[in-house]
């Protein structure tokens, strides 16, 4: 099984060049991948094959696949019929049709993730394969993303299905938690109770009725026949639209004596069996008809899973093979109508018959098959499903007349929307002059290959219909497991199918069927007066629109009135939460008593006191850099204590990390007036909340302290990162191997943040790699320092220093030769500081984090001592492709220690013996270090370049624009504001509106206010 999963991906990968070199003609190779699975299944019908393969079993992620008779019939269904869609798509698309590729392979890994979903047997691993069936049907449905309908129509398939998948998913971790198991046959075999199981069971059938289309949520699959017609035989017919009567089905055996189970699967079940019928009566274009009967049918399918018992289940079963069959092979052939004729409207089709007379029987082979009529396979399902319904007892809630009742008149709605269809496709109306069309008269002939497919399907709905054992050999293996004899949903005697079985109630329920059908058929007229103009429950596509309006108003509302852009009233949002949840979780919740120590080491209270003073004047102080700076000393307090605590690694990444914030928060604060302005009168209550705040966290961590019943798991972690990671230092092992997953995931957010910043500041797109010497010449700014550093030079008894090379071209006032000097003889040291880190990491403090950030405070000097021109000539690289290189070799390393025979992100070790060198190991975390190495430095250089160098060019332009001289006529009150020193003499003078900006920016930081503006 888990080789026709890995087949299927291959597949889907491969179909893209294959179409691209074979076009249309690359689906029938497509197709023997299905084929060959379909085989497989078929082959292996007597056993039931289990295959697992471990993943993440801590958090219940196992390949556990199990392939039941049930899912065996849906693997046959979902391969079978999606290898002849994928052959039909040969003849119905042509070789200029656009994505064509994208739709070959999306179809094949709809074919390969649907088989997942039927065999897996971990429900979790369902879930997942659950969801990929909504995107890819998205997708599909969007295939002909050019046309609004397309677009709509999968937009609204998606959201139905996967807002329903996540209700089912919150429905099966409730049941998994009550039942201790996260296996579905387990869960069947020993189903849970308890209060907490109803509203699981409820939230499950919310995802089976919206993946099945059943009311209310069965709206989006008319909508959705805007798709392909190949996706509308596969995925709304035989495939995917099965897959919530699949999960019934593998659910009802253990849970159908519930009747919060029972009784709304048979409800909704009924309500779409007789609304969507009803509503295909008065469809005229043939895919909406076969839509709508679609959804009729799938709730009639519902029914008889949903009451879960051992004959009703068997004839579901033989009724969802059925709809598979006819279904599929009714939607291709409106397919070769639609491609030959130009039109699915039944009012411009006329005479079809006669033009297509072998089109005609194939399509009322498998409309019979629909109707009922025997000897097809439908019919048998349908003689079944009333002889069962009719004779259970066990009902929960509603007798069973009642039930039966409902699905002859569904079947009464069956019969005579099939008649119409078939009717109104191929019958010569007179209204047209010899009975046939324009449509049909200037239509190709239908090939006899395009026709096979659908041929195919009708005729095996004729022959299973006449030779129904293989059908019920495969049934039953699954309705006798799951209900065996005796017990208590087994009934008393074992059903069988068959073509006859003699005068009976069912019989004559049939033939009720077959005569009020027709006699609504012929007063179709009289059904289309007594349709409504407007659906008397409400049109349930116009509910879909009001309810997204509705939070689409809210949201715009909600987000106007929290988010101001007001960057206080955001973060008070955000804390106040945080602390009011937490604090009346505790005071609902159960409290024992706590037990707290400041301290067993002294120094740590000696540490605490400039901590809290610090932490005091961070709040008072107006002045913001000196608010950084004793923010600062907050954390480099807490360095201390966990230095005094024994986590020296932990010590030092604080300090370097506090070191760049500080550096960070410097950069910014350039652009920003030099103190806070007066408090705007909600001083007292953001102190209150940063009092909460603090309360929050002491006395939540005093519960977590105290709440520990086991051994803390840092007393074992030395001996398993020794052990398993092949490292001393546990806290590397652990980011590295341990918990490699998490350090990737924090490492991917590092990323994004760093791109978040750089888009912020940039506008348009990255700055790129940073400014050169040989670039300096191009910029005004540039040529200007040049100048200057040229005059310094140039003066007598100046010494041409070059420290830094980068320092050249900067203005010689802004130059520091003290600092350039020290950073000449400190960063070499720094850098190779830094290659210890990384190296040392895995026996002893250190690593690739804090390895990076040694280095990324050693650019910090260079960029603070030269600038951007030196930051440019120390790291000439876009700092985009360092973080993508480290990105690429923190995840490749995944894909290494698996070729390598060890689990994914884990350490692999190799061992050499080499001469002067000794014994030399090597892990593989190395290279994942290596990769948050690279992550860490490339993040320094992008903030550098961002609120560094991109800031000091704003800056520049902002100088260059406040020289512009003003008007003659300008006051003499404002001829201080006329030009700034050290800039050229030749300034524009056209660009009136840029000059009066420049004015009132220069005045305001002058204090000032130029003479006739406000």
């Amino acid at each position: 099984m888990i080789v026709i999963l890995a087949a299927h991906a291959v597949a889907a990968l491969i179909a893209l060049p294959l179409v691209l070199r074979l076009g249309r003609r690359a689906f029938p190779l497509l197709a023997l991948v299905p084929a060959g699975g379909a085989v497989w299944v078929a082959a292996n019908l007597d056993r039931v094959p289990t295959e697992t393969l471990q993943w993440a079993p801590g958090i219940h992620l196992t390949l556990d696949l199990r392939m039941d008779a049930l899912s065996a019939l849906m693997s046959l269904i979902a391969l079978g019929v999606g290898a002849l869609v994928l052959f039909y798509c040969t003849w119905y698309f042509d070789d200029t049709e656009p994505r064509l590729h994208l739709f070959a392979a999306e179809m094949v890994a709809f074919a390969g993730v649907m088989f997942g979903l039927v065999v897996a047997d971990n429900m979790v691993l369902l879930y997942t394969f659950w969801e990929i069936t909504s995107v890819l049907s998205f997708l599909l449905v969007g295939h002909y993303a050019e046309r609004a309908t397309s677009r709509r129509a999968a937009t609204q398939a998606l959201l139905v299905t996967t807002l329903g998948g996540l209700a089912m998913l919150v429905g099966m971790i409730i049941l998994a938690q009550e039942a201790g198991t996260y296996l579905l046959s387990e869960i069947v075999a020993s189903p849970p109770s308890g209060s907490l199981v109803h509203w699981a069971l409820g939230l499950v059938i919310v995802g089976a009725t919206s993946k099945s289309a059943i009311a209310p949520l069965h709206f989006w699959l008319p909508g959705a026949m805007s798709a392909p017609t190949p996706v509308s035989a596969y995925l709304h017919s035989a495939a995917m639209v099965k897959a919530g009567v699949f999960l019934v089905a593998a659910f009802s055996p253990g849970l159908s004596g519930s009747s919060t189970w029972q009784l709304p699967l048979i409800v909704l079940g009924l309500v779409s069996l007789l609304m969507a019928g009803w509503r295909a009566l008065r469809e005229t274009d043939l895919k909406l008809v076969l839509a709508f009967g679609t959804v009729s049918q799938l709730g009639f399918l519902l029914v008889l899973v949903g009451i879960g018992s051992r004959d009703t289940m068997l004839a579901g079963l033989t009724m969802l093979l059925a709809h598979s069959l006819f279904k599929s092979a009714l939607f291709m052939a409106v397919g070769v109508i639609d491609k030959t004729t130009g039109t699915r409207e039944i009012r411009e089709l006329s005479g079809l018959g006669r033009k297509s007379p072998a089109l005609a029987v194939f399509f009322t082979l498998a409309a019979a098959s629909m109707a009922g009529l025997p000897p097809f396979l439908g019919f048998v399902g349908k003689e079944s499903a009333f002889a069962t319904t009719l004779t259970e007892e066990r009902l929960h809630g509603m007798p069973a007349l009642v039930v039966t009742a409902g699905l002859v008149v569904g079947s009464v709605l069956t019969f005579s929307y099939t008649a119409r269809l078939v009717m109104g496709a191929f019958r010569s109306k007179p209204f047209f002059p010899d009975g046939i069309s324009p449509a049909v008269a200037e239509s190709k002939p239908v090939t006899p290959l395009f026709l096979s497919v659908p041929a195919l399907l009708s005729v095996a709905g004729l022959v299973l219909g006449v030779w129904s054992a293989p059908v019920e050999a495969l049934l039953t293996r699954f309705v006798d497991v799951a209900f065996p004899p005796g017990s208590p949903w087994a009934g008393e005697e074992a059903y069988h199918l068959g073509l006859w079985h003699g005068f009976g109630v069912p019989l004559a329920l049939t033939a009720v069927v077959y005569v009020l059908g027709t006699m609504l058929y012929v007063a179709q007229r009289t059904v289309e007066r007594m349709q409504f103009e407007s659906p008397a429950l409400g049109n349930a596509d116009r509910i879909y629109d009001a309810v997204l309006r509705f939070f689409d108003i809210l949201s715009l509302r909600l987000t106007a009135s929290i988010q101001r852009g007001s960057l206080p009233l955001t973060l008070g949002i955000i804390l106040f939460t945080l602390v009011v949840f937490p604090f009346v979780s505790l005071l609902v919740g159960t409290r024992e008593g706590l037990r707290m120590e400041l301290s067993a080491n002294p120094v740590v209270l000696f540490v605490m006191i400039p901590m809290t003073v610090a932490a005091v004047a961070a709040t008072v102080l107006r002045n913001r850099l000196a608010a950084v700076v004793s923010m600062s000393v907050t954390g480099y307090g807490v360095a201390v204590i966990f230095a005094f605590h024994g986590a020296p690694d932990l010590a030092l990444t604080q300090v370097l990390v506090e070191t760049l914030m500080m550096v960070t928060f410097v950069l910014v604060l350039r652009t920003m007036p030099a103190e806070v302005p007066l408090s705007d009168g909600f001083r007292r209550l953001r102190a209150w909340l940063g009092i909460g705040v603090g309360l929050l966290v002491v006395i939540v961590g005093a519960y977590a302290i105290n709440a520990r019943q086991d051994p803390a798991v840092s007393t074992v972690f030395p001996d398993i990162a020794y052990r398993i990671g092949n490292g001393a230092n546990a806290v590397n092992v652990t980011l590295v191997d341990i918990r490699a997953w998490d350090t990737l995931g924090e490492i991917t957010v590092l990323l994004v943040a760093a791109t978040g910043v750089a888009s912020l500041v940039f506008r348009n797109r990255r700055y790129g790699s940073g400014p050169r010497i040989a670039d300096a010449d191009k910029t005004r700014s540039g040529r200007r320092g040049m100048e200057a550093a040229r005059i310094v030079i140039e003066a007598p008894g100046a010494s041409p220093g070059r420290w830094l090379v980068g320092a050249t071209v900067r203005d010689p006032r802004a130059r520091s030769l003290v600092l350039e000097v020290t950073t000449r003889l400190i960063f070499p040291t720094m850098m190779i500081l830094s290659l210890f880190f990384f190296f040392a990491g895995h026996n002893n403090p250190g690593g690739g984090f804090a390895g990076g950030l040694v280095a990324g405070l050693a650019l910090v000097l260079r960029y603070l001592a030269g600038g951007r021109y030196e930051l440019g000539e120390a790291v000439p690289i876009d700092a985009g492709r360092i973080l993508g290189a480290g990105l690429l070799l923190a995840a490749g390393t995944a894909a290494a220690s698996m070729a390598l025979g060890a689990p994914p992100l884990s350490s692999a070790t190799f061992e050499w013996t080499l001469p002067v060198f000794g014994e030399v190991k090597l892990v593989t975390a190395l290279f994942f270090d290596a990769g948050v190495y690279l992550i860490v430095v490339g993040l320094v250089l992008d903030i550098l370049r961002s609120l560094g160098a991109r800031l000091d060019l704003d800056a520049e332009d902002l100088e260059e624009l406040r020289a512009v001289y003003v008007d003659a006529t300008d006051s003499p009150s404002t001829a201080a504001l006329r030009r700034v020193p050290g800039v050229d003499s030749e300034a524009p003078r056209s660009d009136l509106a840029a000059r009066r900006a420049a004015r009132l920016e220069a005045a305001e930081n002058q204090g000032t206010t130029p003479q006739g503006m406000p």
